[in-house]
Order: structure tokens, then C-alpha cells, then sequence
């Protein structure tokens, strides 16, 4: 499903990823381990759109997405959770979860609401509220809803755990294994794989911007 190929990204004449390779199958759950500053942001911003490749490949379903546009990523099925949660502070719950849904006509307002708050019924309860009211722990449970109305096909899931507490780090792995039984697959970073080793089909190591045995190569 999701193939990235030798890909490298400068930010400021940086070099923060150096020739990074990996996939993610369909129907898959895949965990991108490394420390901070190791680039897994730096892949999830490169897969969005929001930084470009300046070598390597990056195809989903067959389509080069370095060639496309960042919201017409999104358009093709992929969710995205940041690790700083990307809320809009005086928009509503809801309406955060609805913004990706309002720019692709292929989705349907109702049923994605419905399937959001589904697998988080918590966040139905505080549809209301706006995301300034919100706690660290709730802006990341509204940021993972956002991310699946959207993700029809893959998520990309930004240290979902990080920040947050015990109780909560266990409520978002049991909604990952949730998810795991369905169609979507999965790409999530994290500094470790403490919370997800359990359910993570294959697993990759970053370090300096590169695959770990490149590294040591």
C-alpha cells in the first residue's frame, strides 16, 4: 500500500532524513521506532505534504505522492494525528473531526461521525466543547478522531502516546488494536514500542534520519 523509497528531506539546508525506506502493507499495523530528533516527524510532515523530498520515492496505491498536492493526499484515504494535535483552539470537537470531511466530497458527514464516534464514544460527549476547553489527554483523543474521519485507507499516527497519562496511553492502545481488525492500516511513530509491541506487525528503527541498519552498515 505504502512505499517509501530511499527518501531524503532537508529542512533549512538540514539534512534530516537520509535515504529513510520502509512500507506499510494493506490491512497492516507498522511501528517506526527512534529517539527524538531521530526524523520520524519529519516522515509523517514528508508524507502529508508539508515538506518535499528533495530524493527518493514515496507511492500509495500506486500513486507518487511527491507529485500531489497536501490536500489531495488526504483525498485518497490518509487520516493524519500530529504529535502536537494540529486542533483549531475556537472551533468545536466536532467540528475539528469534520474539517478534513468538509474538503472531500467523496465522504459522507453522517457516516464518518458515525464511525468516529463508534470507536470513541467518549469524544461524542464532548462534541460541544471547544478545543481550548480541552485537556492535553482529550486534545489527543479529538486529534486521533479527526485522523480517522479522514483515514478511510491509512493513519498515520505521530506519537500518539507521548504526554499523556497511564490511563490514557491504555485506552489509545486498545483503540489501536480496534482498529487493527479493520481495513485500515497503520503507520505509527513512536520513541518506543512499550504501548503497541503487542499488536505492531513489523517494526522499523530510525536513527539520524536513516534506517537503523543503514546506519550501522
Amino acid at each position: 500500500m505504502l512505499e517509501i523509497q530511499g527518501i531524503h528531506v532537508s529542512i533549512q539546508s538540514v539534512a534530516v532524513l537520509r535515504g529513510l525506506s520502509l512500507s506499510v502493507p494493506e490491512r497492516s499495523l507498522v511501528g517506526l521506532v527512534g529517539r527524538n530528533g531521530a526524523g520520524k516527524t519529519t516522515l509523517m510532515r514528508s508524507l502529508m505534504g508539508h515538506l518535499r523530498p528533495s530524493q527518493g520515492h514515496i507511492r500509495f496505491h500506486g500513486h507518487d505522492l511527491c507529485a500531489l498536492a497536501p490536500h489531495e493526499r488526504a483525498l485518497l484515504g490518509i487520516g493524519y494525528m500530529p504529535e502536537d494535535r494540529g486542533l483549531v483552539p475556537e472551533l468545536t470537537v466536532e467540528e475539528n473531526i469534520l474539517l478534513p470531511v468538509w474538503t472531500n466530497r467523496k465522504l459522507s458527514e453522517a457516516e464518518r461521525l458515525a464511525f468516529v464516534y463508534g470507536i470513541l464514544p467518549e469524544v461524542k460527549e464532548m462534541r460541544d466543547r471547544r478545543a481550548l476547553l480541552l485537556s492535553g489527554g482529550q486534545q489527543k483523543l479529538v486529534a486521533l478522531g479527526r485522523a480517522l474521519a479522514a483515514g478511510t485507507k491509512l493513519l498515520l499516527l505521530d506519537e500518539p502516546f507521548e504526554g499523556v497519562a497511564p490511563a490514557l496511553s491504555k485506552r489509545l492502545a486498545d483503540v489501536i488494536l480496534k482498529l487493527k481488525s479493520s481495513d485500515l492500516s497503520i503507520l505509527i511513530s513512536q520513541s518506543d514500542l512499550n504501548h503497541s509491541r503487542r499488536v505492531v506487525e513489523a517494526e522499523y528503527t530510525i536513527e539520524r534520519g536513516a534506517n537503523a541498519d543503514a546506519v550501522h552498515a
